[in-house]
Parts: structure tokens; C-alpha cells; sequence
């Protein structure tokens, strides 16, 4: 049995306490007004501030009636040009005056809805990581693996976060439907009102459906995990394969399910935050990403427990077969990411290309970056055989993969929610050790509630005795 040491629970609560005060800070300090925002801005940029107010005053100056200097030829003509002047010098004025208070206006939102879109990032995140690990395990039950069931309490274990972190998205996406934050634009009845395309979408982007929906994927997926852990608990005791073969089973309906789910899923938990974009690659996108980090996350924690002790049982094979699989989904992940980006940048269709220039604009470095951390930098330490036995090269290779998909999920929510006023800074970082502590705390608690080597599986000792 696994016993959870004080040392990692302190750590997982140290990194909830201090998230949680973060983020309460990044609440704290979003702007409330326009005039607070131009404050920040003046202060950030405090020379440019000046030279844009020298240009205004000098455009102003220069506009007509203000600096003609009118001789005396007719006294009559004169005094209307010059009051023509000054009237098309007030009205050019307002339009500027109310142009600036309109891009204030605009930063304003989205500096309010950089913590919410930093916390749903951190939650979704967290909470794909645990769904990619459910979808690899019904998959090992499915296919009969023989190699992996001396895994299945880890994985057992990362899915119990699926519940509770799926509540807090399910939360997330209400408050979203209540209007206390903005992170959903066609959530927003003004812009509705003004924008044909939502219109012609709002059959399926309403709010009521949308919240349906989403119950029905969490529901979903949270009754498959529980019966099939409840299963394989009973499986310790059973004396014959019934349990087994009712895992079986209820792996291959969960993976039915879960492949129309998932992709409904991406296009409303993600897409629909670009409302005028579609991708039909999308929920494979995805599906990549939660797929490799899934797997990523059990061999790093395959690693730890086995360092400190714990899976005996687990050999260089099994971590050279999660390497294998680190290694391949990456190289789809790039393959779908490249097929998505070169098809659409290709047919160079305004209404699509337009979703990669902002963030080829606005997010260069988190943009291409992701290439790096998740194919050229995986690619490279993996590909080698005997690398993939080293387990200290997995971890590296690992956390650069986990990093590289949270920056994939940034990516995908920061240009829509807060544009170009985008920065890592506390909110983000606060977000992350959130629940980077629940997930660790939920995760490694679970451990603890049954024996780490599954009883009564009928591959049980051909993975024990696993070699490649």
C-alpha cells in the first residue's frame, strides 16, 4: 500500500494556499475603470504616453480654422471659415476623444477577464491531463494489453481528479453563462444583437444547451471512471474473470462515447471561444494534446513512485513503452497542428486565416515556441531506443511536454479572451500552482486507497514479467 508522505501533502497545500492568495491578488488588482487603465498605461509607458500627446496636440492644431491665419480681404467670409473651422476641429476632436475611450474601453475587458481566462487555462489544463489518462486506460482494458496492468492503479489514481476537476470547469463555464465573466463572447446578447454569424449559430451556442451539454460530458465520463475503478477494486477479490470482462466491456462503450464526446467538448469548451472560427481537425487537435499529457504524467509518476520505492514491478520496459507513446503522439499532435495551420494558411480565406495571424502576432514566441516543447524537443531525446530507458531523460523530456501543452491550451483561450493584453504574470503562475496542488493532493491521496499491483487480472503476470 501506498502510504502519502507529509512532506508531499505539505507541498501540495503550500502550492494551493499560495495559488489561491494569488489569484484572489490578480482579482484584486484587475482595473475597474477606464481611468485606471489608462493610469496602468501611463505608467508602463510613460515616454510614448508623452509623444502620443504631443501628436494629438499637434494634429489638433494643425486643424482647419485653428492655425489659418486669415487676412482681411472679406471681414464676413473670414469669421464663417473660421467658425466652420472650429467646428470641424470640435467634431474631429469628439470622434478621437470617443475612438480612445472605445480602446480603453477594450483593454479594460480584457484586462478584467485575464484572471478568469488564467484560471480556466490552469483548470482545463488539470483537468484534460486526468481525461486523456481515463481514454489511455479504457484503451488498455479494450485492446487486452498484456504489458500495462501493473499501471493501472496509477492511472486509476490520476483519473480520480476527473470529478472534482471537472466541477470546477462545469463552475467556470456557469459563471461564464451568468455573465460574471466575459469569456465567452456569444454569451454576450449586445454582441449577438449586432453580429449575423453568432445569430445564425445560436441554435447550438445557447446558453442553456451549452450548460446541458456540458453536464452530459462530465456526467458521462465521471459514471464510466467509477464503475470501471469500482470494478477493478472488486477484481482484487474476484475468483474468476467476471470483473474483468465487465471492464471490458464498459471500455469499449466509454471509448464510443468518449470520441463524440471529446470532440463536442473541444468545439465548446475551446473553439467557441472564437465563435467565427471552425476547424474541423479541432477535436482531434485536442485529443492530442490531452493524450500526451496523459500518458506524460503516467510515466512521471510511474518514475516517482518507483524512485521512492513503490512498483517494484514496474521495469526500464514499461517506462520505454510510455516513452514510445510520448514520442508518437507528439509527432501527431505536430502533424494535425502543421495539417490545421498549412490548410488554412494556404487557402489564405480571411475568415480563417485571420485566427492564426493574431496569434502569430500577438503570441510569436508562445506560438512557434510550441513547436519547440512539443515536437522538436521530444523528437529529439526520444527518438533514440535506449533513451527512452533512461528515466531521468523521460522526466525532463516530460515536464517540457506538460509545459508545452499548457502553453498549447494558453494559446488556444488567451487570444480570444484577452487579445493583446496578454502577459504571464501572477494571475497565470497562481493559477498553475492551484492546481498543480489539488490534482497532486487528490491524485496521490487516491493511491492510498487500494494496493498498487491490480489482483485478478488475467495479464497481470505477463506485465509483471514484461520485457521489450
Amino acid at each position: 500500500m501506498y502510504t502519502l508522505s507529509s512532506k508531499l501533502k505539505l507541498t501540495a497545500i503550500i502550492f494551493m494556499v499560495v495559488g489561491a492568495i494569488g489569484l484572489i491578488y490578480g482579482f484584486i488588482a484587475a482595473p475597474d475603470t477606464v481611468e485606471e487603465v489608462k493610469e496602468m498605461m501611463a505608467s508602463e509607458h510613460h515616454g510614448e504616453g508623452h509623444a502620443a500627446d504631443d501628436a494629438a496636440e499637434i494634429h489638433v492644431e494643425q486643424l482647419p480654422g485653428e492655425t489659418v491665419e486669415v487676412e482681411d480681404v472679406q471681414g464676413y467670409e473670414s469669421e464663417v471659415a473660421h467658425t466652420e473651422g472650429e467646428q470641424h476641429a470640435e467634431a474631429g476632436h469628439g470622434e478621437e476623444a470617443s475612438h480612445e475611450n472605445e480602446h480603453y474601453e477594450h483593454i479594460l475587458h480584457q484586462l478584467q477577464n485575464k484572471p478568469w481566462a488564467a484560471l480556466y487555462v490552469a483548470a482545463f489544463f488539470f483537468f484534460m491531463i486526468s481525461l486523456g489518462v481515463l481514454a489511455f486506460y479504457a484503451i488498455q482494458y479494450a485492446a487486452q494489453a498484456g504489458w500495462s496492468p501493473v499501471l493501472f492503479r496509477v492511472m486509476e489514481a490520476i483519473t480520480a481528479y476527473l470529478l472534482p476537476g471537472g466541477i470546477i470547469v462545469f463552475v467556470l463555464l456557469v459563471l461564464s453563462g451568468l455573465h460574471l465573466n466575459h469569456l465567452f463572447v456569444w454569451m454576450d446578447p449586445e454582441v449577438v444583437a449586432h453580429d449575423e454569424i453568432i445569430q445564425a449559430k445560436t441554435a447550438y451556442l445557447n446558453v442553456p444547451f451549452f450548460l446541458i451539454r456540458a453536464a452530459i460530458y462530465l456526467g458521462g465520463w465521471a459514471f464510466f471512471r467509477h464503475l470501471l475503478r469500482k470494478n477493478s477494486i472488486k477484481m482484487d477479490d474476484a475468483t474468476d474473470l467476471t470483473y474483468f470482462k465487465k471492464n471490458f466491456k464498459l471500455a469499449a462503450g466509454f471509448l464510443v462515447f468518449f470520441i463524440v464526446t471529446e470532440s463536442m467538448m473541444s468545439w465548446d469548451w475551446i473553439m467557441s471561444l472564437d465563435p467565427h472560427w471552425f476547424s474541423t481537425l479541432f477535436g482531434w487537435f485536442v485529443f492530442a494534446s490531452l493524450f500526451v499529457s496523459g500518458i506524460t504524467t503516467i510515466a512521471i509518476m510511474s518514475i516517482y513512485l518507483k524512485k521512492r520505492g513503490y512498483l517494484e514491478f514496474v521495469n526500464d520496459s514499461h517506462i520505454h513503452d510510455l516513452a514510445k507513446f510520448m514520442f508518437g503522439i507528439s509527432i501527431f499532435w505536430t502533424y494535425l497542428w502543421f495539417s490545421q495551420f498549412m490548410l488554412i494558411w494556404y487557402s489564405n480565406i480571411p475568415e480563417e486565416v485571420v485566427y492564426f495571424i493574431q496569434r502569430m502576432e500577438d503570441y510569436p514566441i508562445l506560438f512557434f515556441g510550441m513547436l519547440v516543447t512539443n515536437f522538436i524537443f521530444p523528437v529529439l531525446l526520444l527518438m533514440n531506443s535506449d533513451y527512452k530507458r533512461v528515466n531521468w531523460f523521460v522526466i525532463m523530456t516530460g515536464i517540457v511536454i506538460l509545459i508545452g501543452h499548457y502553453l498549447n491550451v494558453y494559446v488556444l483561450v488567451m487570444p480570444a479572451t484577452v487579445g493583446e493584453s496578454w502577459f504571464i504574470g501572477i494571475p497565470e503562475i497562481s493559477a498553475v500552482l492551484l492546481f498543480a496542488g489539488l490534482f497532486t493532493f487528490i491524485v496521490f491521496n487516491s493511491l492510498t486507497k487500494a494496493p498498487l499491483l491490480v489482483k485478478g487480472n488475467p495479464f497481470i503476470k505477463e506485465s509483471k514479467h514484461y520485457h521489450y
